[in-house]
C-alpha cells in the first residue's frame, strides 16, 4: 500500500515510517520542514522516502500529500507539557485532526489511522482504561487537546469512516528526534531533579511497540476500530528505582502525599508562564502521575499478535541512546555507558 504519514519526522511517526517501510509499504510524508527528514529517519535505517511540504492544518497541502495514496497514518501533534505553547498545541492537535481525517474520508482512504493517546481518556476516575473508554473533559492544555481531537475521530467513526484509533500510553524509547518529554524526564531523574515525587504512576510503552501496532492495522476493509497500547504500568517511584538499578547509580527521592506537593506545584506552574526557559516540574505532568492510570491492552496484543518489549529493555536502550547521542554524560548513564 502507499501510505501517507503525518508527523513522520516526530518520535512515534518516524518509528512508524520505519515499520511501514520494513513491512513492504510505500510511504509518502507530509512535512513542514524537509531538512528534518534525514535526521529523523536515517538513524532508523530509512532513506529515500518521498514527501510533500505542507501543514496538517492546511487542507490544500493535506489533499496534495494524499494524492495516489491508499491509506494514512495521522501521527502529527504537539506533544509537550509546556503551557507556553498552548495555542500551537490546540491548533495542530485538534484542527489538524479534523483536516486530515476529513480529507481522508472524502478521498476514501482506508484505513485512516489516528494516533491518539491514553490522555484522551483522562481522567481515568479509578477505572482501567480500554479502547472503548469514554472521552471526558479533562483539565490541562495537552490532555484537553487530545480529548477534543479524540471527539473528532469518534465523530468520523460514528459516520462509518474506516478510522482506526490507537491509544499509546506514555511513550518512551530510542531515537526521539526532538528530545521530547520522555528523554527530558529520564534526564531529570538521572540528574536527581525528581527528589520529591507524588504517589501514583504511569503506563509506559516502548515506541517500537506502538509502531508495530500501526503497521499491523494497515489492512483495508475492516471499518472503524480502536486499539489500546498502554504498555507496562509503573509506579513513579519504581520507575526511578529501575533507572537507578539499570545504570548502577544511586538516585535518592522521597514519595510525599499529593496534598503536600500541590501548593508548590501550583506556584511553579504559575511562574512557568513568565519564564523564557522550561522548569523541570509542571502541573500537568504532576497531575498525570497522580491520576495513576491503568490500561488494558490485552485485546490489542492478542488480536494483532504483538510481542511487546520488556520495560527494562526500553529503559536500557533509551539511556544508551541518550548517552551515545550526546544528550547525557557517561556519569549519568552509569554502567549503561559501557555497554
Amino acid at each position: 500500500m502507499r501510505v501517507m504519514v503525518t508527523g513522520g519526522t516526530g518520535f512515534i511517526g518516524s518509528h512508524t515510517v520505519r515499520h511501514l517501510v520494513n513491512g513492504g509499504h510505500e510511504v509518502h510524508m507530509l512535512v513542514r520542514s524537509p531538512d528534518r527528514i534525514a535526521p529523523a529517519l536515517e538513524p532508523l535505517g530509512v532513506e529515500g522516502v518521498s514527501h510533500t511540504v505542507g501543514d496538517v492544518t492546511d487542507a490544500g497541502s493535506v489533499e496534495a500529500a494524499m494524492e495516489g495514496c491508499d491509506a494514512v497514518v495521522h501521527s502529527a501533534s504537539v506533544f509537550t507539557l509546556d503551557k507556553r505553547r498552548a495555542a500551537e498545541i490546540r491548533r495542530v492537535t485538534v484542527l489538524g485532526t479534523e483536516v486530515v481525517l476529513g480529507t481522508a474520508q472524502r478521498l476514501e482512504l482506508d484505513p485512516i489511522v489516528h494516533v491518539s493517546s491514553i490522555a484522551a481518556l483522562f481522567p481515568p476516575d479509578g477505572q482501567v482504561l480500554t479502547a472503548q473508554s469514554l472521552v471526558k473533559n479533562p483539565d490541562g492544555i495537552y490532555i484537553r487537546s487530545k480529548a477534543d481531537s479524540e471527539r473528532v475521530a469518534r465523530k468520523y467513526q460514528d459516520q462509518g469512516a474506516p478510522v482506526v484509533t490507537t491509544y499509546p500510553g506514555v511513550v518512551w524509547g530510542t531515537h526521539d528526534p526532538h528530545w521530547g518529554e520522555g528523554p527530558q524526564l529520564v534526564s531529570n531523574i538521572l540528574k536527581g531533579q525528581t527528589s520529591m515525587i507524588p504517589q501514583g504512576g504511569l503506563p509506559i510503552v516502548d515506541v517500537r511497540d506502538v509502531a508495530k501496532v500501526h503497521a499491523a492495522v494497515m489492512e483495508p476493509g475492516r471499518g472503524p476500530r480502536r486499539y489500546m497500547i498502554g504498555g507496562t504500568y509503573m509506579p513513579f517511584g519504581e520507575t526511578i528505582n529501575a533507572i537507578a538499578e539499570l545504570t548502577g547509580r544511586k538516585i535518592r527521592f522521597a514519595t510525599l502525599p499529593t496534598l503536600v506537593l500541590v501548593p508548590a506545584v501550583r506556584v511553579v506552574d504559575a511562574i512557568q508562564s513568565i519564564l523564557p526557559f522550561r522548569i523541570p516540574i509542571n502541573r500537568e505532568g504532576f497531575e498525570m502521575v497522580v491520576m495513576d492510570a491503568h490500561c488494558d491492552d490485552s485485546q490489542t496484543i492478542n488480536e494483532l499478535g504483538i510481542e511487546t518489549i520488556p520495560f527494562e529493555d526500553t529503559i536500557s536502550d533509551m539511556v544508551r541512546w541518550m548517552y551515545q547521542s550526546g544528550g547525557i554524560s557517561a556519569k549519568l548513564a552509569g554502567k549503561l555507558a559501557d555497554d
